[in-house]
């Protein structure tokens, strides 16, 4: 019993030391030192420097690979570690940056899985983590706005190759160079410059790019950061919702525990009376 009570409060030390805000502060801050090191590699450096930078690299590495073995350690149920997404990625990348650099064949790969440990910048960040899970689970919802999208598109690409292609064959020669064409206009690049030579023919073109950037860069723009706050603000909720189960959860289990305290004291209690009871009935 002792021992199981020592086990425990060792876990539980462990997973408040994992849980701490100087833990993720230290994980955080080698992050940042990998992503300074992968660019400080960029540029041509002495010899020593770039000896110095391996070696870096190398500490850095094994720090991961400590981090991400610890983190699979305080794990309560170890069993559903990678079933987590975020804890997936990151053991990918720990363990694809083991790859050893001095094969060629495997350097491309071990170069690129260094430069995707700056991500774990994300899955380290509960903010960076909340935003880019709201994010992927807006994607299928601005899927449908994004086919809307395409629809008008491609209308006012086939309605400018068709009007426009005389005048500048290299921005409306077809529908494919109309879309990128359009694609400039909705971005704002220089798109007066392409309006202005359309207009010198045909006067009232004005009309086919301003309800054109309307549609496009206000009405499918505002639409797209709807859903992605709509998303958000599910998201949040659910965060809300699932602190309030685990605090709730948090505390019965702190209940259980006091009534097993106060149920060993009541059976020591009763002992200690029994005992003193018979001490006192012994015959003298």
């Amino acid at each position: 019993m002792p021992h199981t009570a020592n086990a425990r409060s060792l876990f539980e030390t462990l997973r408040h030391i994992e849980a701490s805000k100087l833990f993720q502060a230290a994980v955080i801050s080698i992050i940042i030192l990998s992503a300074l090191t992968i660019g400080a590699k960029t540029y041509e450096l002495p010899y020593f420097v770039t000896r110095s930078l391996e070696v870096l690299d190398a500490g850095i590495t094994v720090f991961f690979l400590l981090e991400i073995i610890f983190r699979f350690m305080v794990c309560a149920d170890k069993k559903r570690f990678l079933m987590d997404g975020w804890n997936l990625f990151d053991t990918l990348v720990v363990v694809g940056s083991l790859i050893p650099l001095d094969n060629s064949e495997a350097v491309l790969l071990g170069r690129l899985l260094r430069v995707f440990r700056v991500l774990r910048l994300v899955s380290v960040v509960p903010e960076l983590r909340f935003l880019i899970n709201s994010l992927l689970k807006a994607i299928p919802r601005m899927a449908y706005i994004a086919l809307l999208m395409f629809i008008i598109f491609y209308i006012y690409a086939a309605m400018g190759a068709m009007f426009f292609s005389p005048i500048n064959e290299e921005l409306w020669g077809d529908v494919a160079v109309a879309m990128l064409t359009l694609f400039r206009v909705a971005t704002f690049e220089d798109w007066t410059d392409v309006m202005y030579e359309t207009m010198s023919v045909y006067p009232v073109s004005w009309v086919f790019y301003i309800t054109f950037i309307f549609l496009t860069a206000f009405v499918f723009l505002n639409m797209m950061i709807g859903v992605i706050l709509e998303v958000m603000s599910e998201e949040q909720n659910a965060q809300q919702a699932a602190k309030a189960h685990q605090e709730r959860d948090d505390m019965s289990r702190k209940l259980d525990e006091v009534q097993q305290q106060l149920a060993r004291l009541t059976d020591m209690m009763t002992e200690r009376e029994q005992t003193h009871t018979r001490s006192n009935q012994r015959p003298e």
